[in-house]
């Protein structure tokens, strides 16, 4: 009897928690599966015809592709390691040589997430740019007939925008993680003779690995899906996978290689973020541990 009752009040529960999944799968349906599905099928039937490859097929095998391809690949790596490398660096600093205003610049660092990212590409063509500040002063000062800096629109003022605006999602979970180390094992292998690099090496960096492959991953999975900094520096030459899709749809009103192309970038996109959750998965369970 007693067995029945419990079986009847916790019906009702199931079905309440059941229908609170019902909200949310309906907002992915509509925002996110809805206009997925409109790009699969126009990749994979030209809008009208028969389920096909020709499509893939033909993107694939143009030069243009490949050449956004290989450099959104260059620049979402080299811009993962210039964070990874800064994140590091500035985290090191900020957590084993204290100085009076740390938490400050920490906090002033997190503010650049806040920050939409043309910002930043908008302040580094006022600084760099052509007719940017440093080119003006050393112009002035030196008379130089062209502007000395022309980095700016290059493939290098792509990766240290980026850089500069995606460093924090590096320092973060850094910063965790090196609040978890125990001094006292810095200061033992201090106290036997340890350099500061060795200790670096044998004591932080092995503790800072599972921090380091989740943010440089993330940072890996945002760069390749950057289109604010690569679109506003306006870097010659450099067409990336989400500039590629601009160019299709609006520009050139090939829709239908936008949208494989954009496929392409969703698969990569959403493989990165597998990855990503596998290594945070892992950051939370040697956290766990060391807790």
């Amino acid at each position: 009897m007693a067995d029945a009752t419990l079986a009847r009040l916790s019906r009702p529960s199931v079905q309440t928690d059941s229908f609170w999944v019902i909200p949310p799968l309906l907002v992915l349906a509509v925002l996110f599966f809805y206009p997925l599905s409109l790009i699969a099928t126009q990749a994979f039937t030209n809008g009208t015809g028969p389920v096909s490859l020709t499509q893939f097929g033909a993107v694939l095998g143009s030069a243009v592709f490949r050449s956004a391809l290989l450099h959104t690949i260059e620049i979402s790596i080299s811009a993962s390691a210039g964070c990874l490398l800064l994140g590091f660096v500035i985290a090191l600093v900020l957590s084993f040589a204290p100085f009076p205003g740390a938490r400050v610049v920490a906090r002033l660092i997190d503010t650049f997430i806040a920050l939409p990212t043309f910002l930043i590409a908008l302040a580094f063509t006022f600084i760099y740019g052509s007719a940017g500040v440093l080119n003006g002063a050393l112009i002035g000062a030196l008379h130089f007939e062209t502007p000395p800096i022309d980095f700016l629109y290059s493939p290098w003022g792509v990766i240290l925008a980026e850089v500069t605006v995606y460093t924090p999602f590096v320092l973060r979970p850094l910063l965790a993680t090196f609040s978890l180390i125990d001094i006292a094992q810095i200061e033992v292998a201090s106290s036997l003779g340890a350099k500061p690099w060795r200790v670096v090496r044998e004591v932080i960096l092995p503790a800072a690995v599972p921090a380091l492959l989740a943010g440089g991953s993330l940072c890996l999975l945002l760069t390749v899906n950057e289109f604010g900094i690569v679109l506003f520096i306006g870097a010659k030459g450099v067409i990336t996978l989400p500039l590629l899709v601009y160019d299709k749809a609006i520009q050139e009103f090939d829709y239908t290689a936008a949208c494989v192309i954009a496929l392409i970038n969703v698969v990569l996109s959403l493989a990165l973020y597998f990855v990503y959750r596998l290594l945070v998965g892992r950051l939370g369970g040697r956290r766990a541990g060391l807790v």
